[in-house]
């Protein structure tokens, strides 16, 4: 491996487009380029050309006047053509500036976008690229957003990850030239359902300015997740209901302030582990052009790309460079544009050294640690990609949280009914400690999730056993076939009463043990109505009804909306359903430190009282009851995914003097108890394939002197309470596509992002 040491730009470089009172400053980090030109586009397409002068670190810089917000402009870059060297250099590109603050027009696809000619990828193509590249636009500096009045705690946080376009398109009441914008997220019947349904945060798919590939394209389809960024500061110009020459930059500072208002944070998900121009044999608009092995990672040839998100291309943070333009655009989108957080898409790409090694202690990760205009913004990990040892989850450390895909996967299968005992669930249920808590994090490190825009939506989850992706155009081959799913015995939509009832069981299920299980949930949008994308898992290329959210009254699935809102509300409304730190067998103790005779978290078997080693090692069993309290509340949780009904003795008088059932994911007929006094010891019975949450009334002092060994009585040592097993293999973390050249289906993790895989 040849490592390549580029010059970084100096701490004082203000690179990109700078307004001041006589023009415009431009500066573009290109240290390898022989000559650079600033070419000023006009709207009838003439183009201004002026060169630019090369300073300390790489850093090309020009002043120009009488430069005014809306220029539309971009870059031509000279140097070697030497494409064995990492240098495509090609002045007849017309490129996009990286620091673009908002980017107009769209990519002609079958015109000279490619930095090499038809006949050969080592021949330069000298057609001028002008028409069919989008160009970058000078915007006018405005102030932030509404701040949040009151920043969420990471134990109250609720998350709904929602795609700008595609949550809003079809809602009825969004005005029609507001849908599938940042406006219409904004608008009030938007946030107002989203308060109705408890949720603190939204994480929104990628909003970056992104572009699609070619062979999407070609296929009639075009790029619906964003997952292929091209302008790492500027917001897709596609969601501005108003315009693409700076107004997009408003209006997403609109949507901030509106949501900020309404006290939701707002979290990105960032794609700064590959960007849009795929392998060195895709379009030339930007990075490539500027310098390939200085923004790339390449293999040692220093000719092809190393690729270890399956996207064609990997950015190098391993250059001081390319590592200073990702930091500048997190603090811009913080200070700027109000942001609270990110979710780093294939994280582990991030943190590869200049010879490809996965590193923990990468120098990303310190300067996010170190940034004090960061210090309070969320990071969240995809803790993963498909390179050597990119599996990273449990390891990213103090300061993350991680998308928990051992969480997603052992709960699939519980629910339907495919695992060997319970032990696991305990430790999925409480956290995970077995991944994130000998390192000092908090509870709240694992993100839950049951479903992303990756995959299955809830509702297909219980509707089919088999990906459905016909209309991706790729022979159903794409997308992940491990889905752990179970259709409830017929495959697809039915009229049938019966499969109905037990889909919108699970689902019910499925939504409980998310809420309520320890750490941070994570909804998909659409889930809380019954969103279905008609079995498709792949849907990263369906810019159609398939991925739309349907807000239709015939669409939604009884009264998920407001099952969901109570969930939520009873989980914000009581400590020992979000706890912050991590809860332990340990007994829960007053203000002045004396025992309140009951643990703070404990395993209830549904028979004698806590779990006992018979217990754990019954692979048969489908029972486990979860029982948290602190010094003023406790609850049990009650999971049982067997078929058939099953009686259970409730705990003794040292649990509670009373058990009331406050939520269930059965039907109302099967309940009569619901909130009514039930007496310690007593029966009841619970209908197959349902979950419970009861609270017990405690009071401030519990009885001590109850013999350990009394049936009932909590045990003095906990029999699992970080209960750890063998860790389930990280086969599938997230749907992969196939290549395009040789399209099959793979077995390793892969992208989020749809694009081709490797």
């Amino acid at each position: 491996m040849i490592a390549l040491h580029l010059p970084a730009p100096g701490a004082q470089a203000r690179l990109g487009a700078t307004l001041d009172e006589s023009g415009a400053w431009f500066s573009l980090w290109a240290p390898r380029a022989t000559r650079v030109e600033l070419a000023l586009v006009s709207r009838d397409h003439e183009q201004a050309n002026h060169d630019m002068e090369l300073g300390d670190g790489g850093v090309w810089t020009v002043h120009v006047d009488g430069v005014r917000a809306e220029q539309l402009y971009g870059f031509r870059v000279h140097g070697l053509w030497e494409p064995k060297t990492g240098q495509r250099f090609n002045p007849a590109r017309l490129l996009m500036d990286p620091y673009a603050k908002a980017i107009t027009g769209g990519v002609d696809y079958s015109g000279p976008i490619h930095d090499h000619t038809s006949e050969s990828d080592y021949l330069p193509d000298t057609t001028d690229s002008s028409l069919a590249v989008p160009l970058s636009v000078v915007v006018a500096p405005s102030g932030p957003p509404t701040a949040l009045a009151k920043s969420i705690q990471p134990n109250e946080r609720v998350i709904l990850e929602t795609h700008v376009k595609g949550y809003t398109l079809r809602h009825p009441l969004v005005p029609e030239h507001l849908r599938g914008t940042y406006a219409g997220l904004a608008y009030p019947a938007i946030i107002n359902h989203l308060k109705s349904i408890g949720v603190t945060t939204i994480e929104l798919l990628p909003i970056h300015h992104f572009v699609s590939e070619p062979f999407i394209i070609r296929a009639g389809l075009s790029n619906y997740w964003g997952y292929n960024t091209m302008g790492f500061f500027a917001p897709h110009a596609a969601y501005a209901s108003i315009g693409t020459m700076g107004e997009q930059v408003d209006e997403f500072k609109d949507m901030v302030s509106a949501l900020h208002e309404a006290g939701i944070e707002v979290i990105l998900d960032v794609v700064y582990n590959h960007t849009g121009e795929g392998n060195h044999e895709g379009p030339t608009l930007s990075f490539r052009g500027i310098d390939h092995a200085g923004y790339y990672r390449l293999t040692e040839n220093m000719y092809d790309d190393y690729d270890v998100d399956g996207c064609g291309n990997s950015v190098d943070t391993a250059q001081p460079g390319v590592l200073r333009m990702i930091m500048d655009s997190l603090r811009y989108w913080v200070t700027d544009m109000g942001v609270d957080g990110f979710r780093f898409d294939l994280a582990t790409t991030l943190i590869r050294d200049e010879y490809h090694h996965v590193d923990q202690a990468h120098p990303f990760k310190k300067a996010l640690a170190e940034d004090p205009v960061l210090a309070n913004t969320t990071f969240i990990a995809e803790p993963w990609d498909i390179g050597p040892y990119g599996y990273q989850l449990g390891n990213w450390g103090p300061g993350w949280g991680e998308w928990n895909g051992q969480f997603r996967d052992y709960l699939r299968d519980f629910w339907r009914g495919q695992t060997p005992g319970v032990q696991e669930l305990a430790t999925r249920l409480s956290g995970s400690p077995d991944l994130f808590q000998d390192d000092g994090r908090p509870v709240t490190s694992s993100i839950n999730l049951i479903t992303c825009h990756d995959g299955f939506t809830l509702r297909d989850l219980v509707t089919y056993n088999e990906k459905h992706n016909e209309a991706n155009n790729e022979n159903n081959r794409d997308g992940n076939n491990d889905n752990r799913s179970w259709n409830c015995g017929v495959e697809g939509e039915t009229d049938d009463p019966t499969v109905q009832a037990l889909r919108q069981r699970q689902v019910r299920n499925f939504l409980m043990t998310l809420v309520l299980a320890h750490g941070t949930p994570m909804l998909t949008a659409g889930d809380e109505f019954g969103r279905s994308q008609q079995g498709n898992n792949n849907a990263y290329c369906q810019d159609s009804p398939i991925s739309w959210a349907s807000w239709a009254e015939e669409d939604t699935w009884g009264d998920l909306i407001s099952f969901v809102g109570n969930l939520t509300a009873v989980r914000a409304g009581h400590e020992a359903l979000h706890p912050q730190d991590w809860i332990h067998h340990d007994a829960v103790v007053d203000d002045a430190g004396a025992s309140l005779g009951r643990p703070g978290l404990a395993w209830l078997n549904g028979g004698s009282g806590e779990m006992g080693d018979a217990d754990w090692h019954d692979t048969s069993r489908k029972l486990l009851g979860m029982y948290s309290s602190t010094t003023q509340e406790a609850f049990i949780l009650w999971l049982y995914a067997g078929a058939d009904p099953c009686d259970i003795t409730l705990p003794g008088t040292a649990w509670g003097s009373e058990y009331r059932v406050i939520l269930h994911s059965g039907t109302e007929d099967e309940f009569p108890v619901s909130g009514q006094s039930l007496a310690p010891g007593a029966t009841l019975t619970i209908p197959g394939r349902t979950t419970i949450l009861m609270q017990a009334v405690v009071a401030d002092r519990t009885p001590t002197e109850m013999k350990p060994t009394e049936a009932g009585s909590p045990q003095t040592e906990p029999s699992t309470d970080t209960q750890s097993t063998q860790p389930v293999a990280p086969e599938h973390d997230s749907t992969s596509t196939a290549a395009e050249d040789s399209r099959v289906e793979s077995s390793e993790p892969a992208s989020d992002s749809g694009s081709p895989q490797a």
